[in-house]
């Protein structure tokens, strides 16, 4: 270490080392250069073997920074955060995660682990050359899967990144890094894994936040089309319920359904990223697509009736701009470590015939689903235990979010899990979208939660404070008066 970096070290620690210095992790990391995450975090890696039964062969180097509790008299059992997709890496988004645990990093330490198959732990990526990143026809994504996956087995054992594997791996980070006990935060995704974690290592975890459902019977993606629908079920309610919204945008349901009816069509439209003049196709999936993405949050659903009324003139302006704003976030997202877990756990429980059924009367139709499902007719399939898919009750303190618009993870999915755990609180948070954590008063009682180790004294009340954000009426915005 070089003279700079013991000062920074030694500076960092001056209000907030005490807890780490103890539990030793402070002699396993070091203080985080630009390249490898924020500077007043410290980064690291811990080697496993990819297949860790035979313990032997290839090793994955995981990812890890931590953030030091900012209080000097911190509690001793860090946060752990659990990325979503699957295939997003927890250590590549620490900067967004850190601000958004914020409240609770002042009192404890705040632990991001790139999972394998993710980030910097061997990410298994599947990115679309740059020739044909706007080519949407099924048959050249397939294609595309197909290529990254032979590419992708020179490199790794696709059938060692499931979710059980990935957190026997996090419990060797926390041996690693010294901690007795660790706190789960897990998001979409990142709830399966806390679930799994928290069923293999129960003696090693304090306490769990499940922020925005997806157990691990949940099939995915069996369910997204029922589930985005009554997402915009309830957009279109609450469009309805307004009145400058429904002025302006009336009978909104039967307008979405004969915009997504109508045949493909191709247009010519400028590029909303690159500026270059494109040709496409208007079809069902792209439309239906930006719309799922756009009902994550509130605040991009209130474009949604104005984009719809757009479209109906030819105009598509606005929702290729919409799909461009979302590629960033898809580009986080390892396909090859998302198919590796989905293909192993959700498609091989999804039976002949129930997409169809599951998908009737939705806007987003069958054909999201049905892709996947080809691609892990091919993708190789890890074992997974049949007990991984049995809602077992598990006696933690747990505090369950759901946001109550949430177009894949809605309230149903946070019930199945409160109704089984012994010592878990569901909390539904109005006008939100995929992900709670952010809302309102939630940081807070999220904080108040991990401090007192339970939920029993926490008062949900201030969430009804959180309402939709106004519909955006034309180019000026929502209503000055709203």
């Amino acid at each position: 270490m070089d003279g700079r970096s013991i000062i920074l070290a030694a500076a960092l620690c001056l209000a907030s080392c005490s807890n780490l210095r103890e539990q030793q992790a402070i002699d396993r990391l070091q203080p985080c250069k630009h390249a490898d995450g924020p500077t007043d975090g410290f980064c690291g890696t811990l080697d496993v073997f990819e297949d860790r039964d035979a313990r032997s062969g290839r090793k994955i180097a995981l990812k890890i920074i931590v953030f030091p509790a900012l209080k000097r008299s911190a509690a001793k059992d860090p946060l752990f955060f659990l990325a979503g997709g699957p295939g997003q890496g927890a250590a590549d988004i620490a900067r967004m995660g850190r601000e958004l645990l914020r409240r609770i990093g002042a009192d404890r330490d705040l632990v991001f682990v790139d999972q394998r198959g993710t980030g910097k732990s061997n990410p298994l990526e599947c990115k679309p050359d740059k020739n044909e990143e706007d080519d949407d026809s099924e048959a050249k994504a397939i294609a595309r899967l197909r290529a990254c996956m032979e590419k992708l087995q020179a490199k790794a054992d696709l059938t060692k990144y499931t979710t059980t594997i990935a957190m026997d791996d996090l419990d060797d980070v926390r041996q690693f890094l010294g901690y007795t006990k660790i706190n789960l935060y897990g998001g979409s995704y990142g709830t399966r894994a806390a679930i799994v974690y928290a069923r293999r290592h129960t003696a090693n975890t304090r306490a769990v936040i499940l922020d925005g459902v997806a157990p691990t019977d949940m099939r995915l993606p069996l369910y997204m089309a029922r589930d985005s629908q009554r997402a915009i079920d309830l957009l279109f309610r609450d469009c309805a319920a307004d009145k400058g919204c429904n002025e302006r945008f009336p009978n909104l349901r039967a307008r979405l359904e004969k915009l997504l009816a109508a045949p493909a069509k191709k247009i010519s439209y400028i590029h909303p990223r690159t500026g270059a003049e494109k040709s496409g196709d208007v079809k069902r999936i792209v439309l239906g697509g930006i719309l799922f993405t756009a009902l994550y949050s509130p605040k991009t659903a209130a474009l949604v009736p104005l984009l719809i009324e757009q479209a109906e003139k030819g105009i598509y302006t606005g929702f290729f701009a919409l799909g461009a704003a979302f590629d960033p976030a898809s580009a986080s997202i390892a396909q090859g470590m998302h198919f590796s877990v989905v293909c192993a756990e959700d498609a091989p429980r999804i039976e002949p015939g129930s997409v169809q059924r599951e998908t009737v009367n939705t806007f987003l139709g069958a054909e999201m689903a049905e892709m996947r499902l080809k691609a892990c007719a091919f993708w190789p399939k890890g074992k997974v235990d049949p007990d991984f898919f049995v809602n077992a009750p598990i006696d933690l303190p747990t505090l369950i979010l759901s946001g109550n618009l949430d177009p894949v993870t809605p309230p149903s999915w946070g019930q199945q899990i409160a109704e089984t755990w012994k010592n878990a609180s569901h909390i539904t948070v109005p006008a939100t979208g995929h992900g709670a954590a952010g809302a309102g008063c939630v940081p807070k009682l999220m904080a108040q939660f991990l401090n007192e180790g339970t939920a029993a004294n926490l008062n949900p009340a201030c969430i009804e404070l959180v309402k939709r954000p106004p519909f955006v009426l034309g180019p000026a915005g929502p209503d000055p008066l709203q």
